[in-house]
């Protein structure tokens, strides 16, 4: 096990790590103190594409804790910025499923959102963009479908099969993705981790040596493949989804494993000269 030395920036997942739903981990407003009392920046980057960073700002004021818009990076705007880079948002139509997560960052950046049933030639969209969406409905599916049938290419915010919520563990967005495939054939493009391409994201905004950058996470398939596939040292807790058994049983892992925020807290504390 390597020594918890040479941090000098964090990239933290939210989800399962920060919270379960609106049930904010025990210790959270000290980990944050910590972090500001060390002056150790992070990018809180979440594979979730629910909600805007405007309302994760509010999240976590509502819990206690202040955080800054700059500070927050979701899968959503992951994709936007991702999507940006590579087709011109003037003329490109994007039909979504998601919610204003997913959907806002789009418009920030100019592109046009079709709606349902927009599918003749001059309509259609060019990508189908999907997130977690609480309000899908068959007339959602069947429209992403038709795109899809039609030859618009497939993103998707981020692959999770589950989401950790204070009423247990429930389905994710890559439930709504197998859907969309079993349906079409198409597979997706994923944005979020493991891809790396978010974390190269917030490795960009942190501008931070990924030698000296740790990502903390809750799910071994997601948050700890995304940093090993970023060549970046990682952390686990078991307050999420995956356990030390998953662990156990792949050929892959975190450098560090504790049980909560509390325990990094401790060690960012007793660590510091």
């Amino acid at each position: 096990m390597q020594a918890f030395t040479d941090i000098r920036a964090l990239i933290i997942d939210m989800d399962g790590v920060l919270w379960h739903g609106d049930r904010a981990q025990a210790g959270l407003v000290e980990f944050f103190q910590t972090l500001r009392d060390l002056k150790l920046p992070f990018i809180l980057a979440t594979n979730n594409a629910g909600l805007t960073a405007e309302q994760y700002v509010d999240k976590l004021a509502k819990m206690g804790v202040t955080v800054a818009l700059n500070e927050i990076l979701t899968s959503g705007m992951a994709t936007a910025l991702y999507l940006s880079e590579r087709y011109d948002p003037q003329t490109t139509r994007v039909f979504v499923i998601g919610g204003i997560g997913a959907r806002q960052p789009l418009l920030d950046l100019g592109f046009k959102l079709t709606g349902l049933y927009e599918t003749e030639p001059d309509q259609r969209a060019h990508l189908v963009v999907c997130g977690m969406d609480r309000e899908l409905s068959w007339d959602k599916l069947a429209t992403a479908t038709l795109n899809l049938r039609a030859g618009a290419h497939f993103i998707g915010t981020n692959g999770d099969l589950s989401l950790p919520t204070e009423r247990g563990e429930t389905h994710g967005n890559g439930a709504i993705l197998a859907g969309l495939t079993a349906s079409t054939g198409i597979k997706p493009m994923i944005i979020g981790k493991p891809e790396p391409i978010i974390y190269r994201q917030a490795l960009s905004l942190l501008n931070v040596d990924p030698a000296y950058t740790v990502a903390i996470g809750d799910r071994l398939d997601t948050d700890i493949l995304g940093a090993v596939r970023t060549g970046i040292r990682s952390l686990m807790v078991l307050s999420g989804v995956s356990t030390e058994q998953d662990v156990a049983a792949a050929d892959f892992g975190p450098t560090w494993i504790v049980p909560d925020i509390r325990d990094i807290t401790e060690i960012l504390r007793n660590n510091t000269p």
